[in-house]
């Protein structure tokens, strides 16, 4: 079937289905399965339309084993891991696998032939030929080896891997990956002590995984793909690397709610008779009727034209009066099917009749309106003449085909209607399947066929395979109006054998790969007394029959005959060396554990590129072929509909709403739907329509489920209905940003998950759930408990989920100090001095009653990037206005701004076009609806788009030598597409010549293979990256890394393990470019500990999605080219850094505590956190900014301090409503110091402030009864002199501030960043004295007055990147 077609269309149908795969969102699975091969194509070649692309078999298997690192890590499966490669498929399978492969063989050598005519040079080394990825191949066989040496290596070697029972079935082993898989499932579902719960996971790319996921009728089944992008150029790259690569979880928890309401109507005519189970079995059953990989599409029914609504709107209509459903279990009950398809046959009339009204016209031209259908029957007639035998037949067939036909007098436009319709169909089969007479023997025939293929197909997902050797013998399907008859056929099935390898590939290989096969076997491909040469065309025809797309054109090649071709094969089998008949052979699958007992060196057969595995701890067992085969009685375990959630599986339950279709455009990938929507409607409820203050004593301070359906944990602290928010009113501004947040989540939830939140009157604001992390308590015991993020969201109150039970296996394996750090642990320093430090436990058995952990820290010598730092803007890339570049070049900005991004030239001329094709002529430097932008030549602002001195030289050039496309355009600046002839008019020029010459120097030019990124992504440029690259290779020449052994309390010792996942080391860290980061993730491609420098940053709407491109000290296996000259660089979470710079900061500005003095009050740590906000004066030109005003979020200074300030004030508030029922009634003792008692020199403000805590404020109540009034004149101008008098300077050399700033200046950044003068000002003042601080002191708390108004200027107002909310009134 057209697999995308059909994946895009369910996807947009049903838009919640699939949902973007985050890290610290992954739902746990117990088994994960792959079906290899479509990694196997994607890393061997990526970009089949590249004729000079080459790649080596050894840099294939590193892509394949990295591949699967990847894949395992993303899911982490807890028992199962399923390795599935196709092995020999069975012969239906063989005629489609045979026209993929000529056709692909032709594409090849179609695409080499034009880049030779163009001139271009290829390289001499052999393409890597894609038909080798069949079983029995030499490739195949290496990498059969190979995969083996990667299992053993990750069961000995990666603590991941060992809890986990690994199966590998590889080519050797008959069947098609995804049904082996299958197998292994239906064997695991009929065992007694199977568990209903299990949680799957399938990888691959074709949609029919769906199908068969379905057909398991589990309740926890989700597949895993790569993002399908939709309308991109063919020729557009690949991503190949898997850290870059956008993965999509489908839900089939949610696929089988959608089917139940698709049939929802059938559940008043069937009543008590309405069951799921069933009515899935039949949806895959309708499936299977617009093709798929055995039996072709039935005429004219295509997913484009909407042919699934139609099938299921024929069967809702009839199935109430069929008497029971289609498919029993993969049995097909012909009676009912019959029923069905008589029914869905009207299809084939209607659809006639759109044509039919052209056919009359068109007739009524020529002299006889039946002039079709007389030289119809006048070709049967003369046919069947020739076998008298055969009278009878033609006499019949005369009658099925003619009857009806009258004579002269039959005018009725009925009569006419029906004639022309049947002589449609023998048209049909006359010019399609060749046949000179269609009698009814053969439409019998052709009955039988479709409907045993259907019955194989069923068997084959439901049951297995159960015939080696049928296949459907015929390129096209028939109509639906002559499948007749079925009630009384007998369909059975010889169960055969496979093919062994050899002779698959010599049925399925065409002779351009014939070097695929043994030598002796060769000849039988292109020798012309070869028995089967007929079988190997060098030219074949292809038919779009009704598609749209070349892929899915029918490859007319004969069908390969069994008995010929092993009758071929005979004299030759016993002519193949030794290794080639130990290749032509079936294996079993094969199982492996880790077992410590067991320990034995294995030996790499690629030793320079995978080493030798001296302890190799793996134990192998084989599991027979037919182990896994299940009777065809056998029915799947049906759904447990419990009650319990189970955490990352999403359910439409939970949350009361109306379902109806209706096209809505819902944007599922990348643009507007076409078809219709499964819409959602949330209904209205007493709950709610709930006040605040009732909504706030039943969620503030409590966890619940977000973003329905796929429901997440998150803490809510904030409640507000856009009047009153928690506890005090809300300012205009406030009030605006909740109405913004209001729109937001109305429009989210409607144009990407297809639901209608309707009228959103409260607002939650929460953390979502981060992870889980062992924490230190009393008495040396520590307990996992849940991190929340620090970004602040908005919920609509309709859409959130409460009080349910959900599962989650995250179980404490460590319940003491000495569990969780024995010795030989890796661990990290989250505290100074050694911040970031990655070291080793020691025995700590004589102070781990104490509380501390001994530690060994490795600190190595850093690299010196100041230097470059201060000089930086020596090498950056200047970018200058459109306007300026145009005055250099003598043209106006307008085609400067055209000529940047798209210009399309189409043939002929503006009044008379030829055709619809377009080239595209223009730079594409600048892609404003993508919003990306090409690092090095454009660069987009919040207003304009800037240019830089290459797109200057690029345009010059492009000027000089085709001056005349800049003439056009600047005359006809409202065209969208110009002409070649209105271009070039003279007669001695060559429009299409002229424009592929434009083509091929673009194509040329290196900017043609530079890649576009986000206009988002903040990036240092290439010359940087490159410097820091050289000063990296510096420092390891000094090598002068110390060890230091210390003792450590233990909440300030990081460690790296699974139950950390999605953790933030340390939630207070800032990131900018330039800084240095150690990697504390472990297991996956960036080796554990290994240091490098932020290049980029990535902002996302969550904090916990923000990527760090990271340019890395050393060079490791998978490492990325990001601006890089080697590959060493890579794209991180948060979670998997420690930010090494942003400890020097806290250090060197404020002295934070050490990991070896006791722990200080709360205020003080409060203090140090705003001291370290100060100072990023030195580098605040490289500070990270939001571009164009957009909602990303970037962990930058300028907005740090107001989030963390903020973050832990709602930590802080959430502390003291965790173990209560309802709002707070008193609060914790902390805020009287931290909080109400802000204003250290005015008692007064103590005394007002109420002792009982925090209650929400009614709509309209004064604030200021409670708080009295308090002097701020001059607050604004006197905080930093407050924030620098609080700092402890050394006493021999205090100075006097100079005076403050004019009050206006700061006054007019109260609610915003100071202005850079401001900025720099301060800044300058507070470094002269922070240069002159004590070492041997800590810093005091500097007034909170202070810190609040520097929270307040660093406010912004983006929803996006967390709602900003007021703190108590001081």
């Amino acid at each position: 079937m057209g697999v995308p077609k059909f994946y895009r269309w369910i996807s947009e149908r049903y838009p919640c289905l699939s949902e973007v795969v985050k890290e610290h969102q992954i739902p746990e699975f117990d088994n994960l399965y792959l079906d290899m091969n479509g990694i196997i194509h994607q890393c061997s070649h990526p970009n089949d339309e590249d004729v000079h692309f080459r790649i080596s078999e050894e840099k294939i298997f590193a892509d394949i084993f990295h591949y699967l690192e990847v894949l395992f890590r993303i899911i982490k499966p807890r028992k199962v891991f399923f390795m599935a490669v196709d092995g020999v498929a069975p012969r239906a399978k063989m005629n489609q696998q045979r026209g993929r492969r000529f056709r692909s063989a032709k594409e090849a050598e179609d695409k080499i032939k034009k880049a030779l005519e163009k001139g271009e040079v290829l390289p001499t080394e052999a393409r890597f030929d894609s038909n080798c990825i069949t079983p029995g191949t030499d490739f195949m066989a290496r990498l059969q080896e190979q995969l083996k040496y990667f299992v053993h290596n990750k069961l000995s070697t990666d603590k991941l891997w060992q809890n986990v029972n690994v199966y590998l079935s590889g080519h050797e082993t008959p069947g098609e990956g995804e049904h082996k898989i299958m197998e292994f499932i239906r064997s695991e579902n009929r065992k007694p002590s199977h568990n209903p719960n299990t949680r799957h996971c399938l990888y691959g790319l074709d949609a029919d995984l769906i199908m068969l996921g379905l057909t398991s009728h589990e309740p926890n089944f989700s597949l895993l793909r790569e993002e399908v992008r939709f309308g991109g150029k063919k020729n557009q790259k690949r991503i190949t690397a898997p850290e870059e690569t956008t993965f999509h979880l489908l839900h089939l928890s949610l696929m089988r709610e959608y089917i139940d309401y698709e049939f929802s109507g059938l559940r008043s005519h069937l009543g008590s008779k309405y069951d799921l189970e069933r009515i899935i079995d039949d949806w895959i059953l309708m499936g299977f009727l617009v093709g798929n990989d055995f039996i072709p599409h039935l005429p004219n029914l295509h997913i484009s034209h909407d042919a699934l609504p139609l099938l299921y709107r024929t069967y809702i209509c009839a199935l109430p009066t069929i008497g029971g459903y289609l498919n029993e279990n993969g049995h097909l009950n012909l009676r009912n099917f019959e029923k069905y398809l008589e029914k869905l046959a009207e299809f084939d009339r209607e659809h006639f009749n759109e044509v039919f009204v052209d056919l009359k016209w068109f007739e009524s031209k020529v002299a006889n309106k039946y002039l079709n259908e007389a030289a119809g029957k006048a070709a049967e007639e003369e046919a069947a003449s020739r076998d008298n035998d055969k009278n009878q037949d033609s006499v019949s067939s005369g009658r099925l085909i003619g009857e009806g036909k009258g004579g002269d007098d039959e005018e009725e436009e009925d009569d006419m209607f029906e004639t022309e319709f049947r002589q449609y169909k023998r048209t049909y089969y006359m010019t399609k399947m060749e046949v000179d007479v269609v009698s009814d023997d053969f439409l019998a025939n052709q009955a039988k066929c479709y409907v045993e293929g259907i019955q194989w197909i069923l068997h084959y997902y439901y049951h297995g395979v159960q015939s080696w050797s049928w296949y459907y013998p015929f390129h096209y399907a028939p109509f639906l109006s002559d499948i007749r008859k079925l009630a009384g056929l007998k369909l059975t099935f010889d169960f055969g054998r496979p093919f062994m390898p050899f002779q698959q590939l010599l049925a399925v290989l065409p002779a351009a790969s014939m070097e695929l096969l043994p030598e002796s076997y060769r000849h039988l491909m292109s020798s012309e007394n070869s028995p089967i040469i007929e079988y190997y065309p060098v030219d074949f025809k292809t038919d779009l029959n009704g598609k749209q797309q070349e892929w899915e054109a029918v490859v007319l090649i004969p069908f390969i005959d069994e008995r010929c071709l092993l009758g071929a094969m005979e004299p030759y089998n016993d002519k193949m060396t030794k290794a080639e008949k130990d290749r032509n052979c079936h294996t079993d699958c094969a199982v492996y554990s880790h077992d410590s007992e067991v320990d034995f060196p294995l030996n790499s057969s690629l030793p320079q590129l995978f080493p030798d595995i001296m302890h190799c701890k793996v134990r192998k067992s084989n599991i027979p072929m037919d182990a896994w085969y299940v009777p065809l009685d056998h029915v799947s375990r049906r759904l447990d509909r419990s009650a319990l959630y189970f955490c990352g599986f999403p359910t439409l339950q939970h949350i009361k709403h109306n379902f109806f279709k209706k096209k809505s455009g819902v944007m599922v990938f990348q643009q507007s739907s076409r078809g219709e929507n499964m819409i959602l409607e949330i209904l209205h409820t007493e709950e709610s329509e709930a006040l605040c203050d009732a909504v706030s004593a039943k969620v503030l301070g409590k966890s619940v489920f977000v973003n329905w359906p796929h429901l997440e944990e998150a803490r809510i602290i904030a409640v507000s209905d856009g009047d009153v928010k928690f506890f005090n009113c809300m300012s205009d501004k406030e009030q605006k940003d909740w109405v913004k947040d209001v729109q937001g989540l109305t429009e989210y939830f409607n144009k990407r998950k297809g639901i209608i939140v309707n009228e959103t009157s409260v607002v939650l604001y929460g953390q979502t759930l981060a992870g889980r992390k062992y924490v230190p308590k009393a008495n040396g015991v520590v307990e996992l408990e849940k991190q929340w993020a620090k970004q602040v969201l908005p919920f609509a109150f309709q859409t959130v989920v409460k009080d349910i039970e959900a599962f989650c296996s995250s179980e404490s394996c460590f319940r003491s100090l000495d569990e969780l750090f024995p010795p030989a642990t890796n661990v990290f320093m989250v505290g100074n001095p050694y911040y970031g430090a990655m070291g080793e436990v020691q025995d700590s058995s004589d102070v781990i009653n104490e509380g501390r952990v001994r530690v060994v820290f490795n600190v190595p010598h850093e690299p010196q990037l100041e230097p470059l730092i201060q000089n930086q803007h020596k090498y950056c890339v200047k970018y200058s206005p459109g306007y300026i570049l145009a005055s250099r070049l003598g043209i106006t900005s307008y085609l400067v701004s055209r000529f940047s991004g798209s210009i399309f030239i189409g043939r002929g001329s503006k009044r008379n076009p030829c055709g619809e094709q377009k080239a595209n002529v223009g730079l594409n430097l600048k892609f404003n609806k993508k919003n990306e932008e090409v690092p090095g030549y454009t660069k987009k602002t919040e207003k304009e788009w800037l240019y830089s001195n290459a797109v200057e030289e690029l345009l010059a050039e492009y000027l000089d030598r085709f001056s005349e496309v800049f003439n056009l355009v600047s005359r006809n600046s409202h065209d969208d597409v110009f002409y070649e002839d209105d271009i070039w008019s003279g007669e001695d020029h060559n429009g299409a010549e002229k424009v592929s010459e434009i083509t091929s120097w673009l194509k040329s030019h290196p900017v043609s293979s530079i890649s576009r990124s986000s206009c988002d992504l903040q990036v240092l440029d290439s010359a940087i990256v490159e410097r820091i690259e050289e000063a990296a290779e510096k420092a390891k020449v000094k090598k002068s890394t110390k060890k230091v052994r210390v003792t450590v309390k233990p909440h300030l010792l990081f460690r790296p393990m699974e139950q950390h996942q999605g953790v933030v080391p340390d939630p207070d860290s800032e990131y900018r470019l330039f800084d240095r980061i150690i990697n504390t993730r472990e297991g996956f491609s960036v080796p554990l500990g290994c240091r490098g420098t932020i290049i980029g940053i990535q902002g996302a709407e969550r904090e916990a999605e923000v990527l760090y491109e990271v340019l890395f000290d050393d060079e490791f296996a998978g490492g990325l080219n990001i601006r890089t000259k080697s590959p060493r660089g890579y794209r991180l979470p948060p979670c998997a850094l420690i930010n090494l710079t942003h400890g020097v900061r806290v250090d060197q500005s404020c002295h934070k505590l050490t990991a070896i003095v006791k722990p200080q009050p709360a205020a003080n740590f409060n203090s140090q956190r705003q001291g370290s906000s100060l100072n990023h004066s030195p580098r605040s030109p490289f500070t990270p900014t939001q571009h164009n005003g957009k909602h990303g979020v970037v962990k930058a200074a300028s907005q740090g301090l107001g989030q963390k300030q903020q973050a832990k004030e709602y930590n802080n508030v959430w502390q003291s409503l965790q173990n209560s029922a309802g709002p707070p009634l008193q609060p914790p003792a902390h805020w009287h110091n931290e909080g109400l008692s802000q204003q250290g020199k005015n008692q007064h403000a103590n005394k007002a402030a109420p002792v009982g805590g925090i209650r929400l404020l009614k709509k309209n109540e004064d604030v200021n009864s409670l708080f009295p009034p308090q002097n701020t004149a001059n607050k604004s101008t006197t905080e930093f002199e407050d924030l620098i008098a609080s700092l402890q300077i050394s006493k021999g050399n205090q100075q006097t501030l100079p005076p403050p700033a004019p009050q206006q200046v700061t006054t007019s950044q109260s609610d915003g960043p100071l202005s850079p003068q401001s900025f720099a000002m301060k800044g300058t003042l507070m470094l002269k004295e922070m240069l002159k601080i004590d070492s041997a002191g800590t810093g005091s708390p500097p007034p909170q007055e202070a810190a609040g108004g520097q929270q307040q200027n660093r406010r912004r107002s983006n929803k996006k990147t967390g709602s900003q909310y007021d703190l108590p009134p001081q």
